[in-house]
């Protein structure tokens, strides 16, 4: 979905959608898991990192005067996941780990560029 009235934050709202989607599949593998109670932190941080994520592109399609502020909260919450899955071996925990940091890199630039 493009965002034809802010393209400046293209790059970070399609980081953001991408990092969320790539949170709700580790957070819902990660239920499977055979020890989904060593999961829990992985499985919180992918619902959190979800969330933020979401909003903040909606901040950014808005064009709302706290997109900045509210991105470098998701870049925070982002890194937190990626250290989190990154921990994990499985590959929808390091799909999410890769996607997590790429989302925090484009957040980062977005307030840069602000």
């Amino acid at each position: 979905m493009a965002s034809f009235q802010h393209p400046e934050y293209q790059a970070c709202i399609d980081a953001c959608n991408a990092c969320a989607d790539a949170c709700d599949n580790c957070s819902t593998a990660c239920l499977q898991e055979d020890d989904v109670k060593m999961m829990a932190r992985c499985i919180a941080l992918d619902m959190d990192c979800a969330a933020i994520c979401r909003m903040a592109a909606g901040y950014m399609a808005r064009g709302s005067e706290f997109a900045a502020q509210l991105c470098r909260l998701c870049a925070a919450l982002c890194t937190a996941c990626a250290d989190e899955c990154g921990k994990h071996k499985m590959d929808h925990c390091q799909a999410c780990a890769q996607a997590c940091r790429r989302c925090a890199e484009a957040c980062v630039a977005m307030d840069a560029n602000v």
